[in-house]
């Protein structure tokens, strides 16, 4: 039997982690035969997957009539169903977790997207959400604002894993990449054991093409050409060459020499959104080492169907430096293509964020009035 290009990935030394949470996807056994089977090693969540899994379905109806029965409040609920689905997750990636010595295994649980620009309620909620699902193996997301780089630091440094989101800019990589390394010496001053403070550094990706692409088309449809649909991959690319020289310093090498590992690169939004670009875009050519994939389940399945595994990062590093100057020349600015897409990513989250509350005490209203108390 042939491998599957998704285990053939872990010999590259990327991760593959699944961009997707679903309470039914826990219970039905779904997640722990894609653990088994295609040796899946983490998991992301976000305000728009809890959205659609719990106030777009009617799989928490009963858990959600039983806190209302218990005087929840909007917020309480869409917590404590939260962390139950983390718990569940998490527990399930615990072996993996275990047998890696901490390496590997975790969940992601974003901080509230409407905390994204104050620094001390971010480290809060961090601290609140961490000690809340009480998990070795869950890491906190925070993103990747100017407020969330001292908060990254904070939280290292007190030994909180972190996973920073909505990195679209190398600039904004490099801030996140430096956050740790100084939360990771503070830690370093009160532990000899350096090896459990984890963090992940979330580059997104297709969001990128889309932008990039739309302004695009602007420019003469010939040199547009060349160009579409590049920029995200590109962006990749020169991101992991900031990794490799940032985590191959004295500075760095300080501190592996107590066991702290390097904050890996996480490609996210890896979904293919145009349709006329192959569904594997953001997985063939950026496969390396100390890389994670975060995608989708349909990602997954394209990958597992048809993907082709070679390694791929350090490819083509010249010719993403000329693409991204190609752009500029253009007239695409990519520090205002990534400054528009972080203020987007963290409007869209915290729409998503009141959409879900909203969702919930639609819910929590219809129980309450119901005549049992119990499922409207």
């Amino acid at each position: 039997m042939a491998s599957s290009p998704l285990l053939e990935l872990q010999a590259q030394g990327q991760s593959v982690w699944q961009d997707y949470i679903r309470r039914d996807q826990n219970l039905s056994g779904e997640l722990k035969r894609l653990i088994e089977r295609d040796a899946l090693r983490g998991q992301t969540s976000n305000p728009t997957y809890f959205k659609q899994a719990i106030a777009d379905s009617g799989n928490y109806d009963d858990a959600i009539a039983a806190l209302v029965r218990d005087g929840a409040d909007v917020h309480t609920i869409y917590e404590t169903l939260a962390i139950e689905d983390i718990q569940a997750a998490t527990d399930l990636f615990r072996p993996a977790y275990d047998s890696l010595n901490a390496a590997d295994g975790f969940v992601s649980l974003e901080v509230s997207p409407e905390l994204a620009h104050d620094t001390d309620a971010t480290i809060a909620e961090a601290r609140r959400l961490f000690a809340a699902v009480d998990r070795p193996n869950v890491m906190i997301k925070v993103p990747g604002t100017p407020a969330g780089v001292p908060a990254i630091e904070q939280l290292i440094s007190e030994g909180i894993n972190v996973n920073v989101t909505l990195l679209f800019s190398l600039e904004a990589y490099e801030r996140a990449a430096n956050a740790y390394i100084a939360g990771m010496e503070r830690y370093a001053a009160s532990h000899d054991d350096l090896t459990r403070p984890a963090s992940v550094a979330s580059f997104f990706l297709s969001r990128v093409d889309t932008l990039v692409d739309k302004k695009l088309e602007a420019v003469p449809a010939e040199r547009a050409a060349s160009l579409r649909g590049k920029a995200a991959v590109a962006q990749g690319k020169l991101a992991y060459q900031r990794f490799k020289s940032i985590f191959n310093t004295p500075r760095f090498d300080a501190l592996r020499a107590k066991g702290a590992r390097v904050q890996r690169p996480l490609w996210a939004s890896t979904g293919t959104k145009n349709p006329a670009y192959s569904d594997v875009m953001y997985v063939e050519p950026l496969i390396g080492p100390d890389t994670v994939n975060t995608m989708p389940p349909a990602t997954i399945e394209a990958f597992r169907d048809h993907g082709r595994v070679h390694p791929t990062i350090e490819e083509g590093v010249d010719e993403a430096r000329a693409t991204l100057a190609a752009l500029e020349e253009v007239g695409v600015s990519m520090d205002a293509v990534t400054g528009q897409l972080l203020e987007d990513g963290v409007r869209i989250f915290a729409e998503a964020y009141r959409d879900l509350l909203a969702g919930i005490e639609s819910r929590r209203s219809a129980i309450a009035a119901s005549p049992a108390g119990g499922r409207p």
